[in-house]
């Protein structure tokens, strides 16, 4: 997985903590965790593209959610910035090893692509059942100044 999931999941959360129809510039974003602001860009395009984030060009523009917290899932977020191609693909090259054959799915036959897959399915199950609100409440709990440093951070950077 790529540096940009992080950040993206990053700037999801602290987009939770800004006011209502207000926007963040990816400059302002970036700056937070002194990230390069082009690559984060892309990262909230991405974002943006996916309906997780809404952008607001002008001035005034920035990045919001698009989507109340509760409803964007950090698969949600990983499958915007990596794409939806499982980690884990079966060249299946027990085909060309000793007994290999042509008519058989190695795909489903071979217990390491299997075993790929289960853990597969188990990582993006437990991904799909944690949203950027969960995140935003165990932070809270964590680190109850969090919100409003974010807020003041992003209003002066």
């Amino acid at each position: 997985m790529n540096a940009g999931v992080e950040w993206a999941l990053h700037s999801c959360l602290n987009l939770t903590w800004i006011e209502p129809g207000e926007t963040v510039t990816a400059t302002k974003l970036a700056a937070f965790y002194d990230l390069p602001a082009a690559y984060l860009n892309k990262q909230l395009q991405a974002l943006a593209k996916a309906g997780i984030l809404a952008s607001t060009s002008g001035p005034r523009g920035g990045f919001r959610l698009a989507r109340r917290p509760e409803d964007i899932t950090l698969l949600d977020v990983v499958t915007a910035i990596e794409g939806r191609e499982e980690a884990f693909r079966c060249n299946e090259i027990l085909r060309q090893g000793p007994g290999g054959r042509a008519d058989v799915d190695y795909r489903a036959a071979c217990l390491i692509s299997q075993a790929m897959s289960g853990a597969e399915l188990a990582w993006r199950k437990e991904l799909a059942g944690r949203t950027i609100a969960d995140l935003k409440a165990a932070v809270e709990v964590a680190f109850p100044s969090t919100p409003e440093s974010t807020r003041h951070h992003l209003a002066n950077v």
